[in-house]
């Protein structure tokens, strides 16, 4: 298994090295991807993946690890956020129906998450992308499959075990980085999901999810390799998948981050 990201990293590497025009994962459907997934996943009666739509109870389960608050960031510090009801389907509605910041004018949907109801693992990304934005659910393109499939390599799946979803809730054109302010206006929504979630653990992919959930303006490469905690949730920070896709060499590094993620919740 210790070998199975340096398999896929060569894998990536060789394609682009013999001018391939798209990556393999750009020709499958989402259940091939999820069924290459579940090839991959560790030994016998590990559980497959698959996809699904949360629907959380108004209150926190009971047994996980204590919410988060509704006011303020990772860390020391935090922003302060409006107030949202403790109801998740409400706090839903209310985000499919956000014009707080210019992203409402460009976007076709409102991407609010997608995964299991009991979720021991949150996946926090950056933003949605084009496929995110056609679809309303998030990581289903190219990026969204390779994290299907890495995820079940240490059995994972969203569709038992992990809820996904992004620091904002709608795309930015161009796939550009997300903005400051829209970072402050969309967060509110992230952070009410993570208190109402109330996973064991976190998992932080790509820059922007890292800074703001550990509240430390790092580059990556700092971020990584440590388990920080937001708000007494163990986090580990990571490479975004589409990262990975550009550059192969980095899933080895993932892969480590991804063990580290299974002892902290082991």
């Amino acid at each position: 298994m210790s070998d199975r990201a340096d398999e896929v990293a060569r894998l990536l590497r060789q394609r682009r090295e013999m001018g391939a025009s798209h990556l393999f994962l750009d020709g499958m459907s989402r259940e091939e991807a999820l069924r290459l997934a579940r090839s991959a996943s560790a030994g016998p009666g590990s559980k497959p993946p698959g996809e699904g739509r949360a629907k959380m109870e108004p209150a926190a389960r009971k047994g996980r690890a204590a919410a988060p608050s509704a006011r303020g960031g990772g860390g020391e510090g935090g922003t302060e956020l409006p107030v949202l009801p403790d109801s998740y389907e409400e706090v839903r509605r209310i985000a499919l129906g956000c014009t707080r910041c210019r992203l409402a004018e460009t976007r076709t949907q409102v991407v609010f998450s997608d995964g299991s109801s009991e979720a021991r693992l949150v996946v926090v990304g950056e933003a949605p992308g084009a496929n995110e934005d056609a679809t309303g659910l998030p990581f289903v393109g190219a990026a969204g499959k390779f994290l299907d499939l890495l995820l079940a390599t240490v059995d994972l799946s969203r569709r038992d075990s992990v809820y996904i979803c992004n620091v904002l809730k709608c795309r930015p054109p161009g796939n550009r980085n997300p903005l400051q302010d829209e970072i402050e206006a969309c967060s509110p929504f992230l952070l009410k999901q993570l208190e109402l979630i109330s996973p064991k653990a976190l998992l932080a992919v790509g820059t922007f999810a890292g800074k703001l959930l550990t509240a430390q303006d790092k580059p990556l490469g700092r971020l990584r390799g440590d388990v920080h905690s937001y708000r007494g949730i163990p986090l580990v920070v990571t490479y975004h998948p589409a990262a990975l896709l550009r550059n192969p060499g980095w899933t080895r590094a993932f892969w480590d981050d991804l063990q580290l993620l299974r002892q902290v919740m082991d």
